[in-house]
């Protein structure tokens, strides 16, 4: 008896110790102030209002602060952290990707309740469009957006900013359990084929086809293919021989002997040049030895 007493003021403190409360959400933009708050949709992380700091500073709340979202009209739910408490009373500020989870309109109710969660050691994303595989390293892109979440919840879309552009991507399966905190832990991250992806036609290598070659040796499908020579008729002075060879000379020669010269004696004296490599003969024509 007594200790059925015991488990009931336990289970009732318990119950005591946890924050749950419901707020009329809003997305970021709506939130009034003259600061830019577009970091909140960077992240996993919510605002809500100062109240409930106050009423979780009384509770035994572990941190990090994790809470549970729920949509109690459409049953879908997803976790977060928290990122600051200056909401008005009775109003909480999502990003837009959480509100489109949890298919909540602008002013609609949601259920917010803190949670503890097991830390993370593995995940898998399946991006939603084939232009994130654009990304020159996808997993140090994802691991540095990851820094602006506290938790992963199985089932959701989640959305990282890089370079001005969003990217969505699917939280496929998470471990041990199917909401996970992602603070301090050391994860592993997997990826699954994008959205819409189709694996390239691979298109046939012609350095794989056999080549034609002609020769003595003739064979099936060896043939080497050899150029005819060229004739010395074909080839005019002041042409270029355009089906020159490398290592192939052509002498081009005159196909008529060209007639001698008859010349005299004197002449021939006349015209004799030493060490020109031309012999001359110094007898005259008509007389003997």
């Amino acid at each position: 008896m007594f200790s059925f007493h015991v488990f009931e003021h336990q289970l009732a403190r318990g119950f005591q110790n946890r924050f749950s409360t419901q707020y009329r959400c809003y997305s970021v933009s709506m939130l009034a102030g003259p600061n830019d708050r577009s970091d909140v949709e960077k992240g996993g992380k919510i605002i809500m209002p100062p109240s409930a700091l106050d009423q979780l500073s009384r509770l035994n709340i572990t941190y990090p602060m994790l809470f549970k979202l729920t949509n109690k009209n459409s049953d879908r739910m997803t976790h977060c952290g928290v990122l600051e408490f200056v909401a008005d009373e009775g109003i909480c500020y999502l990003p837009h990707w959480m509100m489109q989870n949890l298919l909540l309109e602008e002013g609609g109710l949601v259920q917010v309740e803190s949670v503890n969660l097991m830390v993370a050691t593995y995940s898998k994303f399946q991006p939603q469009s084939p232009d994130f595989l654009d990304i020159t390293n996808p997993k140090a892109v994802l691991e540095n957006a990851l820094r602006n979440f506290a938790c992963l919840t199985t089932g959701d879309v989640i959305a990282i900013n890089y370079n001005e552009k969003i990217y969505e991507l699917r939280v496929m399966e998470t471990k041990p359990d199917k909401a996970v905190s992602i603070i301090e832990c050391d994860m592993n991250v997997d990826f699954d084929a994008p959205l819409g992806y189709k694996e390239p036609e691979r298109r046939p290598n012609h350095q794989d086809e056999p080549t034609v070659r002609r020769g003595r040796n003739r064979s099936q499908h060896e043939f080497k293919l050899i150029p005819a020579p060229i004739a010395p008729s074909d080839i005019k002075r002041g042409i270029p021989n355009y089906d020159f060879k490398i290592g192939r000379i052509t002498f081009i020669r005159n196909s008529r002997p060209q007639p001698k010269k008859i010349v005299d004696d004197d002449d021939a004296m006349n015209r004799f040049i030493a060490f020109s490599g031309q012999g001359q003969s110094l007898r005259k024509k008509g007389r003997k030895p």
